[in-house]
């Protein structure tokens, strides 16, 4: 790569870019339960007035569950919906967020999103191809800059070793976690969000992920991440802290600077004891105040000696990571299931049930046949997909893609003698799409079997006396 008509290697670039820094003010963000696309019931605010700002380095957010530190996570990276924030901004080095700004961050989900036939190499690999851009990216660039994650993150002995699935034995958890981050940091993102990043791991693992959190920031990366409650050896790595209750701040600050902070207040540390489970007993009302004129639990706001300049920014959840648009995800889902899921297996069904029913052997007719019953399961599947859309759970899916297919099956003529149902209820049968293939059918049959019959008339009246008369 050039950079101001100086040479420097992938690997180099991949650790250059100073973090942005980021702030937010006044963030107000609730939801409301819905139900069938209708919402019900009273808003609920999870986000209450909450500013704040994150330089370059280590910036945690710590509280209890339910305290709302996922969600202010998710409000900054631009991922939770945007019509549930009711005020409030976010900016980024005091600037609008463009469509830039956006790919050059990063967000680490919770959950590890990996795919467990592929290697750690693989998977990294496939997101160099998919996020890196062609034009300014060769074959040997994305090669260079996945062997520099991989050297870079400690992945150097299980590389070429599988994910693991639930039937595939593969790398261990916090590998697991390493190529998470991995994939996310292709792109070299200057800002890197990360969702609970320990969860599920040992603390010995967990330790190992927040150092390699801690020397990717003082590379110049701003880390900002969600945390439950990290051992101290955890604890003393963080720059800033950022610690929550029910929705509100109760200390923004500098991380080494939050025991003072509260013991000013009158809160003491017993002597042994880990700072973040000194914060959790605070904020859960388990730790009580010397001073006379302070309640068991009251919330504090750490002033903040900046001003805040307000936009907002939100992108998609499905292209914010900038792997694929909507668009071109659905596209090749679609060209992707119907070749080996429609058009293979009909044909090679309708090759053995057309021929033996003594259908008309002509090889168009059979193509008309297979296009039929093609057409018949894509509007099947599109349907399927239609609902998998409109909900976010599996079981309401479920639910809903069998009723239709059960009404549908009902009224298409397999069944039900459609002229022995009730009147009103007759109109059902204009929505069935197996009623539409079965009538193609039958109409397809009806003028094979006409046209066959007619032809053999004119075989049998028509050509005798026309060759009579030529006599």
């Amino acid at each position: 790569m050039v950079k101001g008509g100086e040479v420097i290697s992938d690997a180099e670039a991949y650790f250059q870019g100073p973090g942005p820094t980021v702030s937010f003010t006044k963030l107000n963000y609730c939801v409301q339960e819905s139900k069938f696309c209708r919402k019900i019931g009273s808003e609920k605010y999870i986000l209450k007035d909450v500013s704040g700002i994150m330089k370059p380095g280590m910036n945690a957010i710590m509280g209890a569950t339910g305290s709302g530190k996922t969600s202010l996570l998710d409000v900054i990276a631009g991922r939770k919906n945007p019509a549930g924030l009711r005020q409030g901004h976010v900016l980024v080095n005091g600037r609008l967020v463009t469509s830039d700004l956006r790919l050059s961050s990063a967000y680490v989900v919770q959950d590890d999103i990996l795919m467990g036939t592929l290697s750690v190499r693989e998977n990294l690999m496939f997101s160099a191809n998919l996020r890196l851009n062609p034009k300014r990216y060769s074959s040997s660039d994305k090669t260079s800059r996945v062997e520099a994650v991989v050297e870079d993150l400690g992945l150097t002995d299980c590389a070429d070793t599988k994910i693991g699935t639930e039937f595939l034995r593969g790398v261990s958890g916090g590998e697991r976690k390493r190529c998470s981050i991995g994939m996310e940091l292709i792109t070299s993102p200057s800002l890197l969000f990360l969702d609970e990043p320990t969860t599920g791991l040992d603390s010995n693992t967990a330790n190992c992920i927040i150092g390699l959190l801690h020397k990717l920031s003082r590379r110049g990366k701003t880390v900002i991440f969600s945390i439950h409650q990290p051992r101290y050896s955890i604890f003393k790595l963080f720059d800033h802290l950022t610690l929550m209750h029910k929705g509100e701040i109760v200390y923004a600050g500098a991380a080494d600077h939050a025991l003072e902070y509260f013991t000013d207040l009158g809160y003491q540390i017993e002597a042994f004891n880990n700072p973040a489970d000194f914060f959790m007993d605070i904020t859960n009302g388990d730790a009580a105040s010397t001073q006379e004129t302070m309640t068991a639990v009251t919330l504090f706001t750490r002033p903040l000696d900046f001003f805040f300049i307000f936009f907002s920014f939100f992108c998609s959840h499905e292209n914010s990571s900038g792997y694929y648009r909507t668009s071109v995800y659905f596209l090749s889902k679609v060209l992707a299931d119907i070749i080996p899921n429609r058009i293979i297996p009909i044909s090679v069904f309708s090759a053995i049930a057309y021929y033996m029913m003594g259908l008309k052997p002509a090889f168009e007719a059979f193509l008309c046949f297979i296009l039929t019953m093609s057409l018949v399961s894509l509007a099947g599947c599109g349907l399927a997909f239609l609902v998998s859309a409109s909900v976010s759970t599996f079981a309401m899916a479920n639910i809903l893609i069998a009723l239709p297919f059960v009404f549908m099956m009902v009224f298409g003529g397999f069944l039900v003698n459609l002229n022995a149902m009730l009147s009103w209820l007759s109109w059902l049968k204009w929505i069935s799409i197996f009623r539409y293939g079965l009538n193609v059918r039958s109409i397809k049959l009806a003028e094979d079997v006409f046209l066959s019959g007619l032809w053999k008339m004119h075989e049998a009246f028509f050509f005798p006396r026309l060759f009579t008369s030529l006599r």
